[in-house]
């Protein structure tokens, strides 16, 4: 299924930043970036691009998705197997939790975090202690639908990227 749009207005953004994950967050842009040796959380004015506000990753870490629920901001990391909350306004670094399997996308149904490994799985998750509670698998007429990234929770359905291409799914 197609969907038509219109472009309404373009925005400047720090083409140097590897975006893996963007939130709307009280009138300002909250991102997520990855790549080695340069992953941050930041807060960018949406109408000029500025960073107001950044923490770093250490340099060993690859961020990926992020999410805000209840004041928290959650951080996945590709490869490095942690998950990390921060502070929403602040950015403050307050918790590190341990993540069994890679992360790729993350976002939150209201009570329980879901997340991504680009497998056919979806993982949720306590967001207060991040042990995991269910994972389900996601299939089409094909069978298992693998390389699901990026995570957008929407009136009941998560709406994800599939890696590499051009599609997005919709998961009920």
């Amino acid at each position: 299924v197609s969907i038509n749009y219109r472009l309404l207005k373009e925005y400047p953004h720090d083409s140097a930043a590897f975006t893996q994950g963007l939130v709307w967050y009280n009138e300002q842009l909250m991102e997520g970036t990855g790549q080695f040796e340069e992953s941050n959380i930041r807060r960018v004015e949406l109408a000029t691009g500025k960073v107001l506000q950044q923490t770093n990753n250490t340099k060993d870490i690859f961020g990926e998705g992020i999410t805000i629920l209840n004041g928290k901001l959650y951080q996945l990391t590709w490869q490095n197997k942690k998950a990390f909350v921060y502070d929403a306004k602040t950015l403050k670094l307050l918790q590190e939790f341990p993540l069994n399997t890679e992360g790729w996308g993350i976002t939150h149904n209201g009570t329980e975090l879901i997340v991504s490994d680009g497998s056919s799985n979806l993982y949720f998750f306590d967001p207060v202690t991040f042990k995991e509670l269910r994972r389900i698998g996601v299939y089409d007429h094909l069978g298992p639908k693998g390389n699901i990234n990026e995570l957008e929770y929407i009136n009941g359905y998560v709406y994800a990227n599939v890696w590499q291409t051009d599609y997005i799914i919709k998961i009920d």
